[in-house]
């Protein structure tokens, strides 16, 4: 019944019309959005409006939250729901957004600190730094990207475990499931040892080196390449590319072709 209401909500808020100031700010703060069609486009606006219903902002470090700061990172999170059935990071509440790099605790280590850009918390908030969600928002095709980068990572969370392996075809037949979870977990093991073993020589690499710190980061920064530098990901990883492609049923390596 519950999620019933929430489905009738959700399509009531998505028949909204998105105000121009907020596309102003997607064309002016997201280089994505002018790569997309005008259909995606569309339904991008009516991610946000969701989006921004129902999560909360809060701004750290006296950091006041507008229109800006919430349209802009909403909008990079939303791009990550394109053409898929959508939960809207359903454990993520509040957005945590900080003027720039903060300077973060170890919750296992009370004397280890460091500075931060973001980070992901499965049952807590998401935690960014507003100078770099911009930054990033603008320069769309450097590979780095703060906000697709931890909104990866609640992807990976939603089946409980932080591990590289996201919920695959969850409302399909069990055997076509079976298959997908094989197929990821056979093309990612292999591409992430390649890559760790590439990192480890100092060699550069499209997807960037943090993501040989485990799994689950390699998810992260390989979502950032998928949708930065999609052509380039396609060429020198081409497995991979064609899961990120089946996952997020987006093809951002043909987005200028077809424009």
């Amino acid at each position: 019944m519950f999620g019933f209401f929430k489905e009738w909500q959700r399509k009531k808020i998505r028949r909204r019309t998105i105000p121009s100031k907020w596309i102003d700010i997607l064309k002016a703060n997201f280089g994505i959005y002018k790569e997309l069609s005008s259909v995606d486009q569309l339904e991008l606006q009516k991610h946000i409006l969701v989006f921004l219903a129902e999560k909360k902002f809060e701004g750290c470090g006296g950091l006041e939250i507008n229109d800006e700061i919430r349209v802009t990172i909403a909008a990079q999170a939303c791009l990550l729901l394109l053409h898929r059935k959508s939960s809207y990071y359903p454990s993520l509440k509040t957005i945590l957004v900080y003027p720039s790099s903060y300077l973060a605790k170890n919750p296992y280590d009370s004397k280890d600190h460091s500075h931060r850009l973001g980070e992901s918390w499965q049952y807590g908030p998401v935690v960014l730094a507003w100078d770099s969600c911009k930054r990033g928002g603008k320069n769309a095709f450097d590979g780095s990207n703060v906000v697709i980068h931890e909104f990866a990572h609640q992807l990976d969370q939603m089946d409980g475990v932080a591990d590289g392996s996201p919920t695959l075809g969850k409302d399909e037949e069990i055997e076509k499931r079976k298959l997908k979870y094989r197929s990821w977990a056979l093309v990612f093991t292999k591409e992430f040892e390649s890559f760790q073993n590439k990192a480890a020589k100092g060699k550069k690499t499209v997807i960037d080196h943090y993501g040989a710190t485990n799994p689950a980061e390699f998810f992260a920064t390989a979502t950032e390449a998928f949708f930065e530098k999609p052509k380039q990901l396609k060429k020198k990883r081409p497995e991979l590319y064609k899961e990120l492609r089946s996952y997020y049923k987006q093809d951002p390596a043909a987005w200028s072709e077809t424009r």
